[in-house]
């Protein structure tokens, strides 16, 4: 049996709306879910948040008027008898799932409870990207599930086209049954947030500018072209490098940061709680990645008035960006060209008016409403 905390002590007056998560560690999935439960709450929506696990830090920005409801599940895959009996007992107006593996349960979930729950679902990766390195047996056992389960889900929504254009291939879908919405990322918060002092010395008054990436030290956001890019730029401006984050490739960066002799101009400080005083001190904020769906602190960094270079990955940066014009795109994997775009943004930045302005689409209640008016659609 699932185990309901019922933190809002209002009366119900109407049906909620379930989004259906599981949240762990410190992702940026969970960030944004976060941001829209925010953004739902201040525009009156009831909200019951069902998690499969609980032990992301995010959570304590939980907005007290959302509904916590454990299914005590150790993993999304097992979720949907649980899932099932919530549906059931609670009746939601809809189910809005986080991630593909939310959405399969869901689906599954709905059959079992013999109830007519609609369900939309969030996708933020572009999945053919991130799964370019598997074997075609892996890539079918990964794409079966899809093809046959996301027909049976009432609205697709993706973070950007990219990720709709590529999902609609995988899953054999009309592309227009797949809607667009943007990340609730702007949030009324964050130039609070931004406005702390920063904890890095480099970032102090009369420092040399600092060249700022954030994310997991993986694979996909490739900081190793990044510290190589910065290698070069070295050779004609004197700036430092900080790259905020934590993860399996952080031995492999400091040895290649030993290896370049970067010791003295590139840092790697870790996860940061509040990483908004970094970007808002930083001279320039650089998007080395792979993939994308659509990243966060990109838009973040704009909407602090902070001038970017991004890789043109898939996909989001050049959505983002629009193709070039708020900032320079250059090839996945490219240190040469990833240098000259940093060299040539800092002689000559985009003004922060205009940085800001590009992405008020990314605001947190816009997105809210915009996931509202879907919910509302898909029920009638």
């Amino acid at each position: 049996m699932f185990q309901a905390v019922e933190q809002n002590s209002l009366p119900q007056t109407s049906r909620p709306v379930a989004v259906f998560a599981s949240f762990s560690g410190h992702g940026g999935v969970e960030r944004m879910l976060i941001n829209l439960l925010r953004g739902f709450v201040d525009l009156g929506q009831e909200i019951d948040l069902v998690l499969v696990r609980d032990t992301s830090p995010h959570l304590a920005r939980l907005p007290d008027r959302v509904n916590l409801i454990r299914l005590g599940t150790p993993h999304t895959l097992f979720a949907a008898p649980a899932l099932a009996r919530y549906l059931r007992e609670r009746r939601p107006l809809a189910i809005l799932a986080a991630k593909d593996r939310g959405g399969r349960a869901a689906v599954l979930a709905r059959a079992l409870s013999g109830t007519r729950t609609p369900i939309l679902m969030r996708l933020g990766t572009h999945l053919s990207t991130a799964m370019t390195d598997r074997t075609a047996i892996e890539r079918w056992l990964r794409y079966a599930p899809i093809r046959l389960l996301y027909p049976q889900i009432e609205r697709i929504i993706a973070v950007s086209n990219g990720v709709a254009d590529d999902t609609a291939r995988i899953a054999r879908i009309p592309r227009h049954s797949i809607s667009v919405i943007r990340n609730p990322v702007i949030t009324p918060e964050l130039e609070t947030q931004a406005a702390e002092s920063c904890p890095h010395r480099w970032f102090a008054p009369g420092q040399p500018p600092v060249i700022l990436g954030v994310g997991r030290l993986q694979r996909q956001k490739d900081f190793a072209t990044l510290i190589r890019a910065f290698a070069q730029l070295r050779q004609r401006v004197n700036a430092r490098l900080v790259i905020l984050g934590e993860g399996s490739g952080r031995r492999a960066l400091m040895a290649l940061i030993a290896e370049l002799a970067l010791e003295d101009c590139v840092d790697l400080p870790g996860f940061q709680r509040n990483p908004y005083p970094f970007l808002a001190h930083a001279r320039l904020f650089a998007l080395s990645s792979a993939w994308e769906g659509s990243p966060n602190v990109l838009t973040e960094a704009m909407a602090l008035g902070i001038p970017v270079v991004s890789t043109d990955c898939l996909s989001g940066p050049s959505e983002i960006l629009d193709d070039g014009r708020y900032g320079r795109l250059v090839p996945v994997g490219d240190a040469s060209a990833l240098a000259a775009a940093m060299h040539a943004t800092l002689a000559q930045p985009l003004a922060s008016a205009v940085l800001r302005e590009a992405v008020t689409e990314y605001e947190q209640r816009r997105s809210a409403e915009c996931y509202l008016q879907e919910i509302r659609s898909v029920c009638g």
